[in-house]
């Protein structure tokens, strides 16, 4: 049976959009933002659309913020079935001696020549900052750490981080290991969008190792509202750093501040950034659940349409550049054959802005439709099917 997708422009949903904009009131107009960090960067998550930039293309020290190249190249692995979850690593001498207590740094406090779970060392670099995890996982994974941190560089200048430039799996300092705040957007959009099975890591509140319980590093998660990631970052020449990520309203923003004064500073300073950026959305519910969004051809059947509806309400945050330009389309599976269910999943309408989808709804068929009883027209549904498609 030929099948394709079948995507419409719906003129109808696109006024019904603009009205909805136009009764919500006039857009508030961006205004400026000053941020106290020397570099900044505020994206959205789906669209990668910028938002706010600040230096974002200096090559910095980014501490322990680089550690999220280091969960790409293990989140890869895992994806593409080279690791598993429980696979152990050891926790060699140089692990335990540059990474563990004895350091001074950020530590799961992992013993000498200890096999440890994958998982629970993802656990120790997401929510502890371990430095001792990540040696271990570089040496595991490529033999030695340097070998590893040429890979991290190699992979990340391929998913457009072209400022990277690893000498470690640990973000310590090294006068060579520089990336940019918009490379750090990059690779966090990256987790979020290809490795939603992984990126709950970044939300784990505390994690206990060796009987020793530390509490995630991010102070977005304690207090503000929608936050469920990233990661941190502090050394002396770096300065204090967030990478943070939060949603509302269905529209998901990162931001990446790096060179704060101090702890406090780097809190109330990712807060107002994304406090600012949300801002700029106006959330507009344009669909009820259940809702006419259009129809759909149906082959076979006693009737030749069926009514697609909104499976949910349709709730839509967007910028006021984005509510001149967005668009809508209805996209579904076709052709539909009788006979059809009634609340049969068959589509999504979709809220685009320059191409890209912001949102997206599922959409169901309101009635069932029964198949026609007459073998002849069934079979010249099915005839033209085969001839010109759905």
């Amino acid at each position: 049976m030929l099948r394709r997708l079948a995507v419409l422009r719906v003129l109808g949903l696109v006024f019904t959009l603009l009205l909805a904009l136009l009764q919500a009131g006039a857009a508030t107009a961006q205004s400026d933002f000053e941020s106290k960090a020397r570099q900044a960067i505020l994206i959205d998550a789906r669209t990668g659309r910028v938002m706010f930039e600040k230096g974002a293309d200096e090559a910095v020290p980014p501490a322990s913020m680089s550690k999220l190249m280091t969960m790409i190249m293990v989140f890869e692995a895992l994806k593409a079935g080279k690791l598993t979850l429980d696979q152990e690593f050891v926790i060699s001498q140089d692990a335990w001696r540059r990474g563990g207590a004895s350091s001074g740094g950020s530590t799961m406090y992992a013993e000498l020549n200890s096999r440890v779970r994958l998982e629970d060392l993802i656990k120790g670099v997401v929510v502890q900052s371990a430095n001792d995890a990540c040696i271990a996982i570089a040496e595991g994974m490529a033999g030695s750490e340097s070998a590893f941190s040429q890979q991290m560089t190699d992979r990340a200048r391929e998913l457009g981080a072209v400022n990277a430039t690893f000498r470690n799996a640990t973000g310590l300092p090294d006068p060579e290991h520089r990336m940019s705040v918009r490379d750090l957007s990059i690779l966090a959009r990256h987790v979020i969008n290809e490795f939603p099975e992984y990126y709950k890591y970044y939300s784990i509140p505390e994690f206990t190792w060796n009987k020793i319980r530390q509490q995630n590093r991010n102070p977005l998660l304690k207090d503000y509202p929608g936050a469920d990631g990233m990661k941190t970052g502090y050394t002396r020449e770096a300065g204090y750093g967030l990478i943070g990520s939060a949603t509302r309203d269905g529209r998901r923003l990162i931001m990446v501040i790096a060179g704060l004064k101090s702890i406090n500073e780097r809190k109330q300073e990712a807060q107002s950034l994304l406090d600012w950026g949300f801002r700029q959305f106006r959330a507009v519910d344009v669909y009820a659940k259940g809702a006419r969004v259009g129809s759909a051809r149906v082959w076979g059947g006693v009737t030749r349409s069926v009514d697609l509806v909104a499976s949910d309400s349709v709730r839509v945050a967007l910028s006021p550049q984005e509510q001149d330009i967005a668009e809508m389309k209805l996209a579904y599976e076709g052709p539909l054959m009788a006979p059809v269910e009634a609340g049969t999943k068959v589509g999504t309408v979709r809220f685009l802005v320059d191409g890209l989808t912001v949102a997206d709804v599922p959409v169901e068929t309101a009635d069932a439709v029964e198949a026609e009883p007459s073998m002849w027209s069934r079979a010249l549904d099915s005839i033209v099917i085969m001839i010109f498609g759905s």
